[in-house]
């Protein structure tokens, strides 16, 4: 608010002989001070801004004049290189802004202790949209922009959610649900079944508004949407514990003495370093096969995220050597096959036996 005082001239009725003509000193009227009060109005479009700057500096004043000379008419629209300036200039300052809180808030989240990973990373997506929400008001605000005006757009906006965008708000909704109730967190060790029963194995590395990060063991970034976790079988490796239970197949020869086998299995799998000893590895006689005595070795581990078929592989490479150095025998396949009885098999066998083959004919030489 600012004042200025101006001087006007109010005749005093107390003076005296202000009726005398006679030339009788007449007293000079006092001047009376008055106020007047010019009210700032707040700067509402890029004319209110030229003025403001043409004010202060004729030199900016010129150049801003310029450029407000240089626009377009589209209807009853007037768009100049001056209102595309303002607009450029307030969305850089806007967004500049929005950043440096949401980087703030993210700072202030993170060293929140108190929350959990899940929590914090729920408060700061929260914190996000709020931010941005409040910077993009602010922006319309600036520009001098009438939301009544709006009014077609938002119901365009609002048909091109209910129709184009539903996956994508589909998505944010379930992303917010999935950090709510905490059934999967950055860090989890999950495999994820698709419609067309395909396995997906890996760690989850960041959820976002729209999709999940899923990091495999080669290094294998999918992007998987949310609500795909959200209708699809999920199998969360480290829900609620992080303990997981490997199985090791093994077969060993039926002539093979199996309590010795036993213990060379458990030997084997208590000799990785990743394996824990408590739960205990223990080896289960699975069935008797076609071929071997089938075993399963059963080992546990609690950091599922480095791999487990590295474990596998680690067991069996120790138990290859146990194996040998005990002459306990992995046996190939075996197939018993049975011949039926003939008079041609007959005379074969007994041919065989005395070591007269009988010649090949040409005509059985033919056949063949």
């Amino acid at each position: 608010m600012s004042f200025a005082l101006t001087a006007s001239s109010t005749p005093d009725p107390t003076a005296t002989g202000t009726g005398d003509i006679s030339g009788a000193v007449v007293a000079a009227p006092t001047p009376t001070p008055t106020v007047t009060h010019f009210v700032d109005q707040p700067l509402a479009s890029a004319d209110d801004l030229r003025e403001a700057v043409a004010s202060h500096s004729n030199t900016i004043g010129g150049i801003v004049n310029t450029l407000d000379s240089l626009a377009i008419q589209v209807g009853a629209t007037r768009v100049s290189v001056w209102d595309l300036t303002v607009v450029l200039i307030v969305m850089a300052l806007v967004i500049s802004v929005a950043w440096g809180a949401s980087k703030l808030s993210h700072r202030l989240i993170t060293n929140a202790r108190r929350l959990d990973m899940t929590q914090r990373l729920l408060a700061e997506k929260a914190m996000s949209l709020i931010i941005w929400g409040v910077a993009i008001l602010v922006g319309i605000d600036l520009l001098g922009i009438d939301l009544t005006a709006l009014t077609v757009f938002s119901g365009a906006f609002g048909l091109a959610i209910g129709f184009g965008l539903q996956k994508t708000f589909g998505n944010l909704i379930a992303g917010i649900i999935l950090l709510m109730d905490k059934s999967i967190k950055p860090g989890d060790v999950i495999a994820i079944t698709d419609q067309a029963g395909n396995s997906t194995f890996g760690q989850i590395r960041r959820i976002g508004i729209r999709a999940v990060s899923l990091t495999t063991r080669d290094q294998k970034e999918y992007l998987i949407p949310n609500e795909n976790l959200m209708i699809n079988q999920v199998e969360n490796w480290s829900y609620s514990s992080k303990n997981v239970r490997i199985q090791v197949p093994v077969g060993i020869s039926y002539n093979a003495d199996i309590v010795r086998a036993e213990e060379l299995m458990l030997e084997a799998a208590r000799s990785v370093k990743r394996v824990l000893q408590a739960p205990p590895p223990t080896a289960w006689l699975e069935s008797y096969g076609d071929s071997s005595v089938n075993f399963i070795i059963h080992c546990w581990i609690t950091d599922p995220e480095e791999g487990t078929g590295n474990v596998r592989s680690e067991v069996l490479k120790k138990l290859w050597h146990l194996f040998k150095a005990e002459g306990i025998e992995i046996p190939f396949p075996q197939r018993d096959i049975n011949l039926r009885t003939s008079e041609a098999l007959q005379e074969l066998v007994e041919a065989l036996r005395s070591g007269n083959l009988p010649a090949i004919s040409d005509r059985d030489d033919e056949r063949r």
